[in-house]
């Protein structure tokens, strides 16, 4: 190893680059553009799934979302279009007949005019149990979440969006255990969350009050607006989510073949979907980048092999004052490994500075990229890759200096 700290072999490596400026110069681009273009692509990849977490991170990924719509089909005396409503009753039956779940949350929905003092707004109401928390988990700022026994004594209490808080109280204003009218009902306050991308039913903000408490002001008796229904780890969500309408037919005496009677949503399968591109956009990312980086490398060679036919004679000389073949091909791999090493390293650190600016960018509320990042192993992985890449490549040229017989290459002109 001493050869890597001996001042005429850098003087010499120092001197081929030299003689050929444009093209090194050129073929570093080449190689840089390779690690920067894989830095940059996995960089958007992350910053991708980072943005698809934060806006569905605060729910339950494996959930479906049920509710009652008309039927299509005219069924055991029935008409075509008959209106349905769930209740109470199929939740329980839902709760003893279906396997494999895990929460099944009923939920009501409307929208009001809430007051405090002389400010007011619009928003959306959510009658809900405490069970929501576990679903679609709430970033609580103050105070705490609707709890059972809101649920089991009716109380005329709420939760905010924070959005809310900004329009109906002053700044500063401590908003726990202050006191909100909504339909001209005054509501205490007991909790404050900042809610995430996606869940808000109205554009300003949501306030959540307890079900019961809505079932008793809007007058729903023991009706349900809709269900958010998470399976268990292991169970398919779209087998579960077949089971619950089957079972919502049967109750509700709804043909077995009418898809119109109940509505879903299924958040599992669209994020299964999302998932799916971004492991596709990963591999691609890799193919490209790595292909692109063997293209550079490849320069890299053909650089080389100009270079030692320029030199063939100054090898000759070498050899015939004693060089061993070993020690020219080292020379050779050795400016290889420099020529990629250099042309890695400006790739990342530029690769790294487009990856800021992307941040920058995107920073945003609703930005499709969230701290666009690359991990350090992936970057070790892909030095490891360019230098091992390197070192083979120079092997060719390398050889090929040594096959040239000293007498030979010294008769070159």
């Amino acid at each position: 190893m001493k050869f890597l700290f001996d001042k005429d072999t850098w003087q010499e490596i120092y001197s081929s680059v030299r003689k050929n400026k444009l093209r090194t110069g050129i073929t570093i681009i080449g190689v840089m553009w390779g690690i920067f273009l894989l830095i940059v692509l996995l960089g958007a990849a992350r910053g991708m799934e980072n943005g698809f977490n934060k806006l569905f991170g605060d729910f339950a990924t494996n959930s479906v979302f049920i509710w009652a719509q008309s039927t299509s089909k005219p069924f055991k005396g029935f008409q075509e279009g008959k209106r349905l409503t769930l209740k109470m009753s199929d939740l329980q039956s839902i709760k003893n007949e279906i396997e494999g779940l895990e929460f099944v949350v009923p939920r009501h929905q409307s929208q009001a005019l809430a007051v405090n003092n002389f400010k007011s707004g619009n928003f959306g109401i959510f009658g809900d149990f405490p069970e929501l928390d576990k679903v679609s988990k709430k970033n609580l700022v103050y105070g705490r979440f609707i709890n059972d026994n809101d649920i089991k004594e009716k109380k005329k209490v709420c939760v905010i969006e924070e959005e809310i808080y900004k329009q109906l109280f002053d700044k500063d204003e401590f908003p726990i255990g202050q006191y909100i009218k909504i339909n001209d009902i005054n509501y205490k306050v007991v909790g404050m969350y900042k809610e995430g991308q996606i869940g808000s039913g109205g554009p300003q903000g949501n306030i959540h009050i307890p079900f019961t408490t809505f079932q008793q002001v809007y007058n729903r008796g023991n009706t349900i607006g809709w269900l958010m229904i998470t399976g268990k780890p292991g169970y398919d969500i779209t087998q579960i989510e077949s089971d619950v309408k089957l079972l919502l037919k049967n109750l509700h005496k709804v043909h077995p073949q009418d898809n119109r009677a109940f509505g879903s949503f299924n958040l599992g399968k669209e994020i299964a979907k999302v998932t799916g591109f971004l492991l596709g956009m990963q591999f691609l990312t890799w193919f490209v980048g790595i292909a692109t980086l063997i293209a550079g490398i490849f320069a890299i060679g053909n650089i080389l092999l100009i270079t030692v036919k320029e030199r063939t004679k100054e090898i000759g000389i070498r050899r015939a004052l004693g060089a061993k073949p070993w020690e020219i091909k080292r020379q050779i791999i050795l400016e290889s490994v420099f020529l990629t090493s250099i042309a890695g390293a400006l790739g990342i650190i530029f690769g790294g500075l487009a990856l800021i600016a992307l941040d920058a960018y995107n920073s945003g509320e609703g930005s499709v990229l969230t701290n666009p990042t690359v991990d350090i192993p992936v970057i070790l992985i892909a030095s490891t890759i360019l230098i091992v890449l390197g070192t083979l490549i120079g092997l060719i040229p390398a050889q090929t200096a040594v096959s040239i017989r000293p007498i030979e290459a010294l008769r070159e002109e």
